[in-house]
């Protein structure tokens, strides 16, 4: 029996991406339909903020979506998309690749569970005078809770360890109640490790001996700081995915969406150029939610191979097109799930 998943267009290379994934709908064995809302700077300066409440309406009767780069004009999508919902965690895997260039050498294997509320993101800050500025920090213990018993779950199931990490010795009040909140949760699992760490003192020793490193939970400007500093390392920003949960009670997810890492490319739009790895990933992830473990693992597996080979858009020095890239994702995938002899999915 299928599903539904909201599809929620975008700007730029979001087409193109749209067109991967409909590929992977369409040709893996997965049953679902995608419910397109187009999220395009176009339609929502034409719209309002009504468009915003048809895709949160969207995606609490689907439960999951999917979404492509929007541009980020007068308003932050994203932004408004996780308050509407209720997104409170972010997860983002970032891994290393074979074959692909970077500076740095070592292996890299986290996973980034970023709080996605709170911090002075809430706050843009006022002017106290001419000569000073302030912004409140806002530290909330539900979204810490959320995101520790969904950063211990993860580390449990891939049996991994939990490092929770803040300035809880400077920022005692705000990121101590983040780190008591953690301690309290890891309660729950005695058998994943958990320690803590500085903030500052993780970033020189993941780059050190990132090897130490797996599940690394965090609050959201540490979260920001940290997602693009292991994608950097691992020698692109524009290849990881990324969920974004609100929960139930009991801490299962309610409510998923999944992106990209990358944004809108607008001097590729059009080409069929774009990388759809990020895309591909954020996918797997999809996947994951919806119980399909076998096909999830065979996709990442298949997109982890090929671009150790070399199979690659342009962007990372291959030649292959969008399309074609995706195609060879498909194909690799199948041939991973039918005992390596490749088979379309029935229509």
């Amino acid at each position: 029996m299928g599903c539904a998943i909201t599809e929620l267009l975008g700007d730029g290379i979001g087409p193109e991406l749209s067109r991967a994934v409909h590929m992977l709908f369409d040709r893996l064995p997965v049953e679902a339909e995608l419910i397109p809302v187009d999220l395009s700077l176009e339609n929502r300066v034409r719209s309002g903020q009504d468009l915003y409440e048809k895709a949160c309406e969207s995606i609490r009767a689907t439960r999951f979506a999917i979404k492509y780069p929007t541009i980020t004009a007068r308003e932050s999508p994203n932004a408004i998309l996780r308050r509407l919902c209720g997104f409170s965690v972010i997860h983002r895997p970032v891994v290393s690749i074979p074959g692909l260039k970077t500076n740095f050498t070592q292996t890299i294997d986290v996973d980034v569970v970023r709080i996605a509320t709170g911090g002075t993101y809430e706050d843009p800050g006022r002017m106290i005078g001419q000569e000073a500025a302030v912004s409140i920090r806002i530290v909330e213990r539900k979204p810490c809770r959320e995101a520790a018993r969904f950063a211990f779950r993860l580390a449990e199931e891939l049996k991994k360890t939990v490092t929770s990490s803040s300035k809880y010795t400077i920022q005692s009040v705000t990121d101590g109640l983040f780190q008591s909140v953690v301690d309290e949760i890891a309660k729950e699992y005695p058998l994943v490790p958990h320690r803590r760490e500085l903030f500052d003192a993780l970033l020189a020793k993941l780059v050190l001996k990132p090897q130490d490193y797996s599940v690394i939970v965090v609050l959201n400007e540490y979260g920001d700081f940290l997602s693009d500093m292991v994608c950097g390392l691992v020698g692109s920003m524009g290849i990881g995915g990324s969920g974004n949960y609100s929960f139930n009670e009991d801490g299962s997810v309610r409510l998923g969406l999944f992106d990209p890492a990358g944004g809108t490319a607008p001097d590729i739009a059009g080409k069929n150029i774009a990388n759809p790895t990020g895309i591909i990933f954020a996918v797997c992830l999809l996947f994951q939610q919806m119980g399909e473990l076998e096909l999830s693992q065979a996709l990442r597996r298949a997109m982890l191979d090929l671009l150790s080979q070399g199979k690659a858009t342009p962007d990372l020095g291959g030649s292959l097109s969008t399309t074609e890239f995706t195609q060879c994702a498909i194909d690799e995938c199948l041939r991973r799930l039918n005992g390596g002899h490749s088979k379309e999915k029935k229509s």
